[in-house]
């Protein structure tokens, strides 16, 4: 029941967040179970001709996407000039307004404490354990491997390197209202692609 209710906690959130103004919304709940979707889809590649371009000492670690419009959230590991996580800030989140003119947007009050913003904080054996604000009941490894930098999730019940969610929402009289929450990823054992639909009733 207690997971049940973070979950529907985050379907919220995000559907306020996911088109502008943060309506407010009406309780969803999510389905029993959980749908495995097939098709995996690339996450939306950096524009190297604007501000999406990564930054110097950092690296790509996931996307959240929309379908109300292209603007992205995007998440970074945080370097060093030594190439080590960043102890100050390990990861870092902003948009990319792909839907103006491409430039890197910060996070507002909002948006950080209610839904896209993180909580993280020292792992016991390596690495840190990190959290999106509106979402405890989805820990996340931030794991570092030589030159890669990974954050590792639970997808379908088995640790998979998370490189996407989708949040699909529709506008209704009372506000928006999720219809699905997709997590997208490859199986961290196997290698292969791998995707969880969350289900809102």
């Amino acid at each position: 029941m207690k997971k049940n209710n973070l979950r529907i906690t985050f379907l919220a959130f995000l559907a306020s967040l996911a088109f502008a103004g943060c309506e407010s919304l009406a309780p969803i709940k999510p389905a029993g179970a959980h749908v495995p979707v097939q098709a995996s889809p690339k996450p939306a590649a950096a524009d190297k001709n604007t501000g999406a371009a990564e930054k110097k000492g950092s690296r790509p670690l996931f996307v959240i996407e929309r379908n109300k419009n292209a603007n992205v959230i995007h998440y970074e590991a945080n370097l060093t000039p030594e190439g080590e996580l960043n102890p100050k800030e390990p990861v870092i989140a902003y948009w990319v307004l792909h839907a103006e003119d491409g430039r890197r947007k910060k996070l507002n009050w909002l948006e950080k404490k209610k839904a896209y913003g993180i909580k993280i904080k020292p792992a016991a054996q390596d690495g840190y354990t990190l959290t999106l604000a509106a979402a405890p009941w989805l820990p996340m490894a931030v794991k570092k491997d030589g030159d890669i930098v990974r954050v590792e999730a639970k997808i379908n019940d088995r640790t998979a390197v998370l490189e996407k969610m989708f949040i699909q929402a529709r506008e209704k009289l009372l506000g928006p209202k999720v219809e699905y929450i997709e997590l997208f990823g490859k199986d961290l054992l196997t290698g292969e692609a791998c995707s969880e639909k969350i289900l809102p009733r």
